[in-house]
């Protein structure tokens, strides 16, 4: 893993660089609006690289993809809702829904497109220790709603916690409801920042992190001690999709978006290129 003060100054130029895009949309300079161009936000890691290698295909389209980076989940939201932005790609739609009941926005959420499984990570944490070894510890976790719930669900899947009976996947759970900690200290924290608080964690931490923000701290399948299982509901309910404005669904070049990112081109460049940390759920062509 990063050293710490590396990774920090990572973070803060990416939260630079976040601050930025959105002063920039803010001022109704980037092209959202215009029939032939199309300005998506997105994360860096992998919808950014996605996004990137559909250009061409919609340029023979006729439309200009200008894609804007964002380091956090809450402005390309925003963003969205404004108009400074035609679409958004970054987000599955439990956390999509969770954020208009918060905020009074008005987003839909499109067409699933990849699946990124959440992976626990751990500080000096070797495979053997995180099997046999499954309490004490210090667990960081998510804070939003609906990837703590997630979260959640994996460490008890694990072993490490146990939550109060009758809670469902669907649910939005806290740390209230876990009902035996087994002697673990679960802590909430910023989705974007946990791989930098695993970093300045002690040894024997483990981190529950989002596929995303793993990718963009450097981690791979390689240092992933256990993954979420793709199997079954997990998959079809944290599906990242494209997102819109409500109404703006079967605008043409919102359409044209959906068709090139659902191609033969994109299944192979995500099972190519990812190791298994983001896999297509789009049917090719669908």
């Amino acid at each position: 893993m990063k050293k710490a003060a590396k990774t920090v100054v990572s973070f803060l130029l990416a939260l630079v660089s976040s601050f930025a895009a959105f002063s920039f949309a803010g001022c109704g300079e980037s092209g959202a609006g215009d029939d032939k161009t199309i300005v998506v936000g997105a994360s860096s890691t992998p919808h950014a690289e996605i996004l990137n290698l559909v250009k061409e295909d919609l340029a023979a389209e006729g439309y200009n993809l200008k894609v804007t980076v964002y380091s956090d989940y809450v402005f390309p939201n925003l963003n969205l809702e404004s108009g400074d932005l035609d679409a958004n790609y970054f987000q599955h739609t439990p956390y999509l829904e969770t954020f208009n009941a918060e905020h009074g926005t008005h987003l839909v959420a499109l067409d699933k497109i990849h699946y990124e499984p959440f992976g626990i990570y751990g500080k000096n944490v070797s495979a053997e220790d995180f099997a046999n070894v499954k309490t004490g510890r210090t667990i960081y976790i998510p804070n939003d709603g609906s990837n703590g719930t997630r979260a959640l669900f994996l460490l008890q899947e694990q072993g490490y916690i146990t939550l109060r009976e009758g809670v469902k996947g669907t649910d939005t759970l806290t740390t209230l409801d876990i009902a035996d900690a087994k002697g673990n200290t679960v802590v909430p924290q910023i989705a974007e920042i946990l791989c930098t608080q695993l970093s300045s964690a002690d040894d024997g931490s483990l981190a529950v992190i989002n596929g995303n923000y793993a990718l963009e701290g450097g981690l791979t399948s390689a240092d992933v001690l256990a993954y979420e299982s793709a199997e079954g509901e997990a998959a079809s309910l944290y599906a990242n999709v494209v997102a819109v404005r409500s109404g703006n669904e079967q605008l043409p070049k919102i359409q044209a978006l959906l068709k090139a990112l659902k191609s033969q081109k994109v299944f192979d460049f995500i099972n190519s290129n990812y190791g298994g940390a983001v896999q297509p759920v789009f049917t090719v062509g669908g």
